[in-house]
């Protein structure tokens, strides 16, 4: 994956774009309003100054080829809705990570998140030729674990005080995962039927 270019992914829930400073404002509102968003995150974008240091770290890792973060945007609602990210990206094993995902509360709950799993699987399998993406989620987060499980995420087990959590506490991660084999004989129509 080349992450100097240019990649935008759009269907009709949403249009993912590269996070850029441009963004900044758009998102700010849910760093000073929503702080809980960012409870069990690696990575804290609560309050101006973090949501600053979330900018720099995304772009910089995008820049020095470690990730490659997108902003959404919620074309129903007609505003961005929050980021989400490939980091980990491993050309030579045909693997990447899937995650620093967050939406603000409007948006969660929505076909926000299965629109933007969907574009995201289909970009990593189909044009990157991915063979494995993989997700971590904390321990204690059941609603983000059940997400994934829901968009076909297979449960592989748990890396035990693997982290800090955005409040400096260790924490415990589960790793899920989707090979390309299921994408092609389930996930992806399942996800498809979920989206009408």
């Amino acid at each position: 994956m080349d992450t100097n270019l240019l990649y935008i992914l759009e269907n009709d829930t949403v249009r993912l774009e590269p996070l850029s400073e441009e963004h900044f404002e758009a998102l700010l509102p849910f760093s000073l309003n929503e702080p809980e968003i960012w409870t069990y995150s690696l990575i804290s974008a609560a309050g101006e100054h973090n949501l600053r240091n979330y900018f720099t770290q995304a772009i910089e890792a995008r820049k020095s080829g470690q990730a490659y973060p997108f902003v959404v945007f919620d074309k129903t609602k007609k505003v961005y809705a929050g980021t989400t990210r490939f980091y980990e990206i491993n050309s030579a094993h045909k693997t990447l990570s899937l995650g620093y995902t967050w939406y603000g509360k409007a948006h969660q709950g929505t076909k926000v998140n299965k629109a933007c799993k969907f574009l995201l699987l289909q970009f990593a399998f189909e044009e990157l030729k991915m063979e494995r993406v993989e997700f971590r989620a904390d321990s204690k987060n059941s609603r983000s674990i059940s997400a994934l499980q829901s968009i076909g995420g297979v449960l592989e087990g748990v890396l035990r005080n693997n982290g800090c959590s955005s409040s400096g506490e260790r924490r415990d991660s589960v790793v899920l995962s989707i090979i390309k084999s299921e994408w092609q004989e389930q996930v992806k129509a399942m996800l498809q039927a979920k989206l009408v």
